[in-house]
């Protein structure tokens, strides 16, 4: 409440306080997913940036692995990091401190009737690409067509749902949007997902075979091109002189920075040496006995480097263990809630993480979108009532709660139970190992990773299950055949983190929609088809206030959480970034949290 309160001080002070304007009644600056767009057509900046701050200056970032393509909107190969940030932009550009609002970029103005069952976006007259050449409506369909066709799965399932395209005049497109699944309403999001779509050259693409990879220097209208590439080892963005869009309010206090580095390196140790050692500027951090205990080297002792942990309204999102449910040992719902009764979570935050983090009991933890502690509402159970099977009595009652252990690392209790269950699934202790009981073959199973800290957590775990007499293994291999075997739903349990917005939506379906299951690159790592689960997703879509939206997700987040597709890891509270003292941020950051973008080079706080 004290943060919202503060950035509504903010916005008041920067004299940017919406008016209230009609909704999707005509060409707009501006649309929200519920309700009104925070800010009015004039306004200056947004709230997380300073208008004011210097621009010039180098800084350098850390990536762990490696890539291969410069594409980063097709499945093949591994590209590198920050191409879609710097390089493409898209029609409209989101406003982080709200929900789900987007404002105009590319395109001045956005127009929606109020069921959306159709957009029309009308482009500025003077965008342009990084080549100088016009952005126009052949660039915009060509970037639906091509991105639907030959771009990632999550590209296919958004912009399949466009049925028709108009151009009512040289600088307008108008996108005749189809129902949605078996509600037959349209896709409320749709409008403003194809305003995030980005925007690729006609002239350029059209010449290249889009969806293969590869080393070709791409093209886009963003504020950034591509400088400087060291296959798998580097690759710099430098940020264009020539940008046309750096005057529009949505940039200013934004891309300050004149070069942009990413330098690879082989895991996160040797990337924390290279910063302590000075060879980049700015480290999030995600281990809390490092963030504790290892940020007293010299540097940092100096005062030459400092510790931020910026609190957010963010969803925790969900970092979990996942049960490939396409194998057959994972597909009996009562051997994963036995593997997940495995997991001791007290022990492992005291001993492994110096008690920094919360147990994950929601896919939206941290925010009004989870069902934890929170009965079903009314909304909810009518939602879920053609569903009787979908939700546990005690997930409709309080949400999920996770096993909880004595801490001592014995676990005895939650093991106890875990047995008892896999005898109801079948399986039988015999020489001190479960077996099938009807075949006598072993239940044993292997965790994929790629980094040195899943492996750590992942040999912990299965330790764990070793005592309950289950065989894990733990296979350790590099991040380009990681990916590859991810895409491929090659493996039988993997660590994965789905991150959430204040506004899910479309993402949902490519996270665990029915359809997403069966499709190589989606996101749906737990194999998931659940009717339940598509039509929580459905209703979440076609919601018209905030109060049924919120009803949908956490319905939605309940189905998610009696399934038991994962084991639920933990969340941190804040977000820890270590920073060297010569990169400067805003006094205020958004609901999001911190903003790369809105980051400066200099002596100026």
């Amino acid at each position: 409440m004290r943060f919202c309160l503060v950035l509504f001080g903010a916005i008041m002070a920067l004299g940017v306080l919406a008016l209230p304007m009609p909704a999707e009644a005509g060409p707009s600056h501006a649309i929200a997913m519920h309700g009104k767009p925070l800010y009015p057509e004039n306004f200056h900046h947004f709230s997380f940036t300073n208008p004011d701050a210097p621009k010039g200056g180098t800084i350098r970032f850390a990536a762990v692995g490696t890539f291969d393509s410069l594409n980063p909107f097709i499945v093949r190969g591994t590209a590198a990091v920050g191409l879609r940030e710097q390089v493409f932009e898209s029609l409209m550009a989101r406003g982080y401190d709200e929900p789900f609002s987007l404002y105009g970029l590319l395109a001045e103005t956005i127009e929606t009737p109020p069921d959306r069952s159709w957009v029309a976006f009308r482009l500025r007259p003077e965008a342009r690409f990084s080549d100088g050449t016009p952005v126009t409506v052949d660039d915009v369909v060509y970037s639906l067509k091509t991105l639907r066709d030959k771009g990632r799965p999550n590209y296919r399932t958004y912009y399949s749902k466009v049925t028709r395209i108009e151009r009512p005049d040289a600088r307008t497109v108008k996108f005749i949007l189809a129902p949605s699944g078996d509600t037959h309403t349209p896709d409320r999001e749709m409008p403003l997902i194809l305003g995030l779509m980005p925007i690729i050259p006609k002239h350029v693409y059209e010449k290249r075979s889009f969806d293969q990879s590869g080393l070709e220097a791409p093209v886009g209208s963003g504020p950034y091109v591509v400088d400087e590439v060291k296959p798998g080892a580097r690759i710099a963005y430098r940020r264009d002189p020539k940008y046309w869009g750096r005057e529009l309010a949505v940039n200013r206090g934004r891309y300050n920075i004149d070069r942009v580095i990413y330098d690879y390196y082989r895991d996160t140790n040797s990337s924390f040496e290279a910063f302590k050692a000075g060879l980049y500027d700015a480290r999030p951090e995600t281990d809390p006995g490092r963030w504790t205990g290892e940020y007293d080297f010299p540097a940092a002792k100096a005062g030459q480097v400092r510790k931020i942990a910026f609190e957010t309204a963010m969803p925790s999102g969900m970092k979990a263990l996942v049960f490939n449910t396409r194998r057959p040992f994972f597909a009996d719902r009562r051997v994963r809630v036995a593997l997940t009764s495995l997991f001791d979570f007290e022990w492992t935050n005291r001993t492994l993480y110096h008690n920094a983090y919360k147990r994950t009991e929601s896919y939206f933890d941290n925010s009004e979108l989870s069902s934890h502690a929170r009965a079903a509402s009314l909304r909810e159970r009518e939602l879920l009532a053609p569903f009787p099977d979908a939700v546990t009595p005690d997930i409709m009652a309080r949400g999920y709660e996770a096993p909880v252990s004595e801490g001592s690392g014995q676990n005895r209790m939650n093991r106890q139970k875990a047995l008892a269950l896999l005898r109801e699934a079948g399986y039988d202790i015999r020489d001190g190992k479960v077996v099938n009981a009807a075949t006598n073959a072993p239940l044993s199973f292997e965790i994929l990773v790629a980094t040195p800290a899943d492996e750590r957590l992942a040999l912990v775990y299965a330790n764990m299950v070793r005592r309950a007499g289950i065989d894990a293994r733990v296979r350790n291999v590099d991040a380009s055949q990681y990916q590859g075997r991810l895409d491929a739903y090659d493996y039988d349990m993997i660590f994965y983190e789905w991150s959430q917005s204040l506004s899910p939506g479309n993402e949902q379906s490519f996270y665990w929609g029915s359809a997403a299951a069966d499709e190589n690159g989606t996101r749906n790592y737990m194999g998931v088809k659940s009717k339940a689960v598509d039509a929580m997703i459905e209703a979440m879509l076609a919601a018209r206030t905030h109060e049924e939206f919120v009803a949908a997700v956490r319905a939605l987040d309940r189905v998610l959480m009696a399934g038991n597709y994962v084991i639920p890891l933990f969340y941190s509270p804040t977000q820890w970034v270590a920073l060297w003292n010569r990169v400067k941020v805003p006094p205020r950051i958004s609901l999001y949290g911190y903003r790369i973008d809105a980051w400066w080079i200099g002596t100026q706080p």
